[in-house]
């Protein structure tokens, strides 16, 4: 079995994903918000796409977290590094929960994951791959320092690369 560390932020922990955060996985992906993430989909699937995060770790090395808030212990999303099989290159990955966006919480996490994916795994470039519909999450990236590289197709929907800047920049 993988060994999957535990990461902190100021606010945030990012830990190893659990049963116990599947109810609130599950209603994210019932939701039209993840529309832009492979969704929406019944409980079931969701399961399926949930079950994937703990075998990405065991067949890659590494994979998502749970966002954990520090101050109450609640579940709040997912962050990581993230590569299945025909994904344009190995990415960051992340979402929040509807409840705790506009904190800067996706944006934390998500450069903490991406941290951890030069220092830690190894990496020497990421990106992440987003949405056009999803103007927060490009606003975040671009928080982070990445540029849009290329135009890809994402669940049908028009999408681009973002490019993170290295860790020697």
């Amino acid at each position: 079995m993988a060994t999957i560390p535990t990461l902190h932020t100021e606010r945030l922990t990012l830990r190893p994903i659990a049963e116990a955060d599947f109810d609130a996985v599950a209603a994210f992906y019932e939701s039209e918000q993840s529309s832009m993430y492979g969704g929406p989909c019944d409980r079931a699937t969701a399961w399926r796409k949930f079950a994937a995060w703990f075998g990405h770790w065991e067949l890659r090395g590494y994979g998502p977290w749970a966002i954990e808030q520090r101050s109450t212990g609640e579940f709040i999303g997912w962050t990581g590094l993230w590569s299945p099989e025909g994904w344009p290159e190995p990415e960051i990955t992340y979402a929040l929960l509807p409840d705790h966006h506009g904190q800067g919480l996706a944006t934390e996490a998500a450069g903490r994951a991406l941290q951890s994916a030069y220092e830690d795994f190894g990496w020497t470039t990421a990106v992440s791959v987003i949405d056009d519909r999803n103007a927060a999450s490009i606003a975040l990236v671009e928080r982070l320092g990445a540029t849009a590289e290329s135009a890809v197709d994402l669940f049908g929907h028009p999408a681009h690369i973002y490019r993170h800047r290295t860790p020697d920049h």
